[in-house]
């Protein structure tokens, strides 16, 4: 099984170098690895060049881009210019984050994980930030829900499920779609990963309207939107997130966005969402 990863960078230059050393030094390598750095104007193209120069199954390709750190399509134009230059002989491929330290034996167990179960579409560990002296659960998310930092997926499931969709949100509605294709997700709690920055940490404001774009766009509704920047609103202690996530799904809907999925499809994400809350509620 070929393993594919493709890392976007956007002035990383503090973590880059310790992301790339714990991938060169994996028992199992990647077949290629291919960094995107995406509008860098700090050493982030000098250190990842280094690592192209001593080990040759590392690209690199510069991009330009907006300066702006936002989630979404950004990152996600940055993934799709490194996956133009690879081949499509892959069986596995990743989108990993560039601050990140990988244990040694992470793509290996990934690779067992796909190897041992044809219907697995999505395998990913679990992300540690450092609190003091501590390496602590990041616990942002569901136990059951892989973080886009460390996505991996079966080329079967990446292809059926229309790849990564160019949206802030791409890595809930991957899992949503992987499981209406009747694919396995598999989150192993096992596999820790150092996130060497908390997520968000350089995020705008126009951020948390962008969330609510993606809520109309991947046809929750109104009511959903609502419950979800309210949840966002509690974790961060500013409720004027809510208003956000409003504002950014009615602009959305004036402006007649087009849909990130199909009816069938957002009915099946949507049913999901308040199985998903009943479930935590009783």
């Amino acid at each position: 099984m070929k393993f594919y990863i493709i890392i976007p960078a956007h002035n990383e230059s503090k973590t880059i170098g310790l992301t790339l050393n714990s991938l060169v030094n994996q028992t199992r390598l990647p077949k290629k690895l291919v960094v995107v750095n995406d509008n860098s104007d700090d050493n982030t193209e000098k250190i990842v060049s280094e690592f192209c120069k001593k080990y040759n199954w590392i690209k690199s390709v510069n991009v330009s881009s907006s300066s702006d750190h936002t989630p979404g399509a950004k990152i996600i134009n940055a993934f799709y210019e490194g996956y133009a230059i690879l081949d499509d002989q892959y069986d596995i491929i990743s989108k990993f984050d560039a601050d990140l330290i990988f244990d040694p034996d992470y793509i290996e167990r990934i690779y067992n994980h796909f190897r041992g179960n044809n219907k697995l579409g999505i395998v990913g560990g679990v992300c540690y930030i450092k609190r003091g002296e501590k390496w602590i659960p990041e616990n942002k998310y569901r136990d059951d829900h892989i973080r886009g930092a460390i996505k991996s997926y079966r080329k079967d499931c990446f292809i059926e499920i229309g790849k990564i969709k160019n949206s802030i949100g791409w890595d809930t509605i991957d899992e949503f779609l992987a499981k209406y294709y009747s694919w396995n997700i598999l989150v192993d709690s096992k596999l820790k990963v150092k996130h060497l920055r908390a997520t968000g940490d350089r995020y705008n404001r126009e951020s948390e309207k962008l969330q609510g774009v993606a809520s109309f766009r991947m046809r929750l509704g109104i009511i959903l939107t609502f419950l979800s920047g309210i949840k966002s609103a509690i974790n961060k202690g500013r409720f004027s997130i809510v208003k956000s996530y409003l504002t950014g799904y009615f602009m959305a809907k004036s402006k007649k966005m087009s849909f990130l999925v199909n009816r069938e499809q957002g009915k099946f994400i949507k049913n999901s969402r308040w199985r998903g809350i009943f479930k935590r509620l009783f």
